[in-house]
């Protein structure tokens, strides 16, 4: 059994769909975007043998190293299959692997939403995450510096009611969505012709609390394309006619996940973000999603992890801590890794100073 690509958005749709543990990065959506940014999408399924039924997809993303014959790989939140099948990991593994060689791949990345435990200060392990690291390990893949995306997140159990949904909150989460409401607070659905406002306060967002931007036109392009698709809602919270807070959301599955999130300083003394958090999270129940995926949360926790002030807010709606098995590179040439490890990461320093759009998520 071996991979092979697919050319039809109907039939890689189609294969997903008989699949567990698929994601959105792992959607046609998501790769065509990414093909306007530099990586060449590559989408394939492994089918049972005499049948047309998919065993597994990868949705793999290659991307040349400038001025090199070399090139990276990346399955973001992929490959979609059974993890608990052992010899379905295996199969699926050594085609990775072997999709990397024969690609002049210095290394390929995966990401799968496999669950490694529960919990935020006490982990509860889970069985097959656990499995799952074993094989990597005995294959000789290695955990990744480099994790793209975040390794845990929060999600909500949208098969609660929302008294219960409310219940469950802490007071202060409860009663700061009430005050949002008594000082004015709107909820409403956004278009297409919100997208400069949320690029707006997303900018304003990111240099406020410190993480890095790409260009506005790259998360114009993705809020467009998940739009067109039909896999994205943006929600808007405003005050006197005025946006003040946005969040972006995703549809993945049998969950909606909150991939994008902004504000302005502007009235935050209303607490906006609670109301409009709370009013994204019925707006998923009532499309009849079973999670909410809250979108990351710290990888320690502990109060000098990097997402600690956000991992705050997203605990007083009293979500679980899923921990997954994170990102794991299988190496393919040794000493270019070395090099795009130590060398590249300068290099790279300097073509975003001189506003290339060189990147690897």
């Amino acid at each position: 059994m071996n991979f092979h690509p697919l050319t039809s958005p109907t039939e890689w749709q189609n294969a997903l769909c008989h699949l567990p543990n698929t994601h959105a990065l792992q959607s046609w959506t998501w790769a065509a975007f990414k093909s306007r940014w530099g990586w060449q999408m590559q989408p394939l399924v492994m089918l049972q043998p005499g049948s047309d039924k998919p065993l597994a997809a990868a949705m793999v993303l290659k991307r040349p190293l400038p001025r090199t014959p070399f090139s990276i790989l990346y399955v973001p939140k992929g490959p979609a299959f059974d993890y608990t099948n052992e010899a379905l990991r295996g199969l699926v593994l050594a085609e990775l692997e072997q999709i990397a060689r024969q690609e002049r791949g210095i290394f390929i990345k995966i990401d799968p939403d496999v669950v490694k435990g529960w919990g935020a200060e006490v982990e509860q392990p889970a069985p097959g995450g656990v499995e799952f690291i074993q094989d990597l390990q005995a294959r000789g893949w290695r955990f990744a510096d480099d994790q793209i995306q975040f390794r845990n997140t929060v999600e909500l159990d949208l098969t609660l009611s929302e008294e219960e949904l409310l219940a469950a909150m802490k007071s202060k989460t409860r009663y700061n969505i009430g005050l949002a409401v008594r000082k004015e607070i709107t909820v409403r659905a956004g278009t297409p012709d919100d997208f400069p406002a949320l690029a707006a306060m997303y900018q304003e967002t990111g240099e406020r609390d410190g993480f890095g931007l790409r260009p506005l036109p790259y998360y114009l392009d993705a809020w467009q394309s998940f739009h067109q698709s039909g896999m994205g809602q943006l929600l808007l919270a405003d005050y006197g006619g005025e946006p003040v807070a946005a969040v972006y959301l995703v549809k993945s599955g049998q969950k909606v996940i909150y991939m994008y999130g902004a504000s302005t300083e502007k009235e935050r003394n209303r607490m906006p973000n609670y109301l409009l958090q709370w009013e994204a999270i019925r707006w998923a129940k009532a499309q009849g999603f079973e999670r909410y995926d809250m979108w990351g949360a710290p990888d320690e926790f502990t109060e000098s992890d990097r997402l600690w002030g956000v991992w705050r807010f997203k605990a007083g709606f009293n979500g679980q801590v899923v921990r997954h098995i994170g990102a794991w590179d299988y190496v393919a040439r040794p000493f270019w890794y070395w090099v795009y490890g130590t060398a590249v990461p300068k290099y790279l320093d300097v073509l975003k100073k001189r506003g290339s759009n060189w990147v690897m998520g």
